[in-house]
């Protein structure tokens, strides 16, 4: 467990000393947050330390420092070396930014932070990129914890739209997300996840407890295993779009901006914005080792490796029987939280976008209408084709991560022009810049070229992108 133990160090070191550079950077003070100053009762509604740590948490931990570690952990135990790192250096840096210049911006949505640092073209792009990932990841997670839920707790083997059963769980979820996206933030969100926090951390502790008491088998690190993927994929850019929120993912500062409403005093935000990324990132570490245990006994299906069906083989592995149902209920407790703040996080979006107060309850279902009809045509067309959840997912992923380049970029432009170290976030935006551009172009759902070709058009858009930014966004602002 050599390996695994120095990526809890680094992680644990991380927060404390680089955190504390980071918020240093940004310097936050005593003036009113949007929460104090902008108190609507319904988003902009001060809440505890402790509340915001919890809701955020569960906000951004959707399935993917779960399912993205059990299929990251396939090229071997590089991963437990590479996530801290990336969640560090790039995915904690990206959540803090990304909260904090909301809040000095009235707690503005991540289209309207882009628009003013990066212009109404950029703006126009993302904003359209943004309502299609946020759509997505709410159907994708209604199907997963759905699905999740009739396996596990009602026996279900027929997943189709035809089974009554799916329909009726589909049908439940959707509904609390429609509620908890348009009821103020402290009614449900506010009540309810402190408890569910509780329950996902109690499922990963067990999973943790599982491997001193049953004992775990992981694969140490060496020069000679650096890359360890069955199916010969490349780390770069493969295993940073696969582990998205355990390390990094775009997805974050659509939630980091809900929260910005609802933070007392800037001096909270390290606790919440980049600590809770380093909780987010501890959990896609156990779960990656519990999957490099099950893996290295050669206990799982080659035909289910790296999906979602290997979560019960560790639940079972690990855990005693009567607690297994606690793991389970965890990992369905995510996409459910991620999911309807994922709602949330549209409907503010388009109220922004339309200039709609969110105070009346009319308001809100205009928004809500159209919204909840998409979701149901996008949940029926996904069932009724079974290429479409993959298609989605994997679309889904590449969004996901491409989102978090104006995150980055729009927090250089703020930093620059606070005469600030403004590289902390323009080298995770450009390394992101050269994973997405050769991910998408080697893909098959992208151009599908060779993996050579990629890698160097990647390094081309890079060095492109850097030449841009300097020259229209610094220099400009000087």
């Amino acid at each position: 467990m050599t390996t695994f133990i120095i990526g809890l160090l680094i992680l644990l070191f991380g927060y404390i000393f680089y955190s504390k550079y980071i918020e240093r950077i940004f310097a936050p003070d005593d003036r009113k947050t949007p929460a104090v100053s902008q108190n609507d009762g319904v988003d902009f509604i001060p809440l505890s330390l402790n509340k915001n740590m919890l809701i955020h948490l569960l906000n951004i931990a959707g399935l993917g420092p779960i399912l993205g570690a059990i299929q990251g952990i396939l090229f071997g135990p590089t991963a437990f070396i590479l996530i801290p790192l990336g969640c560090v250096f790039m995915g904690s840096v990206h959540d803090y930014f990304c909260g904090m210049i909301s809040i000095r911006n009235g707690g503005a949505q991540i289209t309207e932070l882009i628009n003013k640092y990066l212009g109404r073209r950029f703006y126009q792009i993302f904003v359209v990129i943004v309502s299609i990932m946020l759509i997505l990841l709410s159907a994708v997670f209604i199907y997963t914890a759905g699905d999740v839920i009739a396996e596990r707790f009602f026996s279900q083997t027929d997943f189709s739209i035809n089974n009554p059963v799916i329909v009726s769980i589909y049908f439940i979820i959707a509904l609390y997300y429609i509620l908890a996206a348009m009821f103020p933030i402290d009614k449900i969100i506010g009540r309810f996840y402190p408890v569910f926090t509780v329950m996902l951390l109690l499922g990963t502790l067990f999973i943790l407890a599982g491997f001193f008491i049953k004992g775990i088998n992981l694969t140490e690190f060496s020069f000679s295993n650096i890359n360890l993927h069955p199916k010969g994929l490349h780390i770069l850019p493969i295993f940073f779009m696969t582990v998205s929120c355990g390390l990094l993912s775009g997805f974050h500062s659509t939630q980091a901006v809900i929260i910005s409403r609802t933070v007392e005093n800037e001096r909270q935000g390290k606790r919440i914005f980049y600590g809770m990324m380093c909780v987010e990132s501890l959990i896609a570490m156990i779960w990656a080792a519990a999957a490099m245990g099950v893996y290295n006994q050669n206990i799982v299906p080659e035909g289910i490796i790296g999906t979602a069906n290997v979560i019960n083989i560790i639940a079972d592995n690990f855990v005693t029987p009567y607690l297994a149902w606690v793991v389970t209920l965890a990992v369905v407790i995510l996409p459910i939280t991620s999911g309807d703040t994922a709602l949330r996080a549209l409907r503010l979006t388009l109220c922004d976008i339309f200039k709609l107060k969110q105070e009346a309850v009319l308001n809100r279902v205009k928004i809500m209408i159209p919204i909840v009809v998409l979701l149901v045509l996008i949940l029926w067309w996904a069932k009724c084709n079974s290429d479409s959840f993959s298609l989605i997912w994997r679309y889904f992923t590449f969004v996901n991560q491409l989102i978090a380049i104006p995150t980055f970029l729009y927090a250089t432009v703020y930093l620059y022009r606070e005469g600030k170290n403004y590289f902390v976030t323009l080298i995770p935006g450009l390394f992101y810049i050269f994973i997405t551009s050769s991910f998408i172009l080697n893909a098959k759902i992208g151009f599908n070229l060779p993996y050579a070709v990629s890698e160097i058009a990647g390094v081309i858009l890079t060095i492109l992108s850097l030449y841009f930014i300097v020259k229209k966004y610094l220099k400009k602002a000087e």
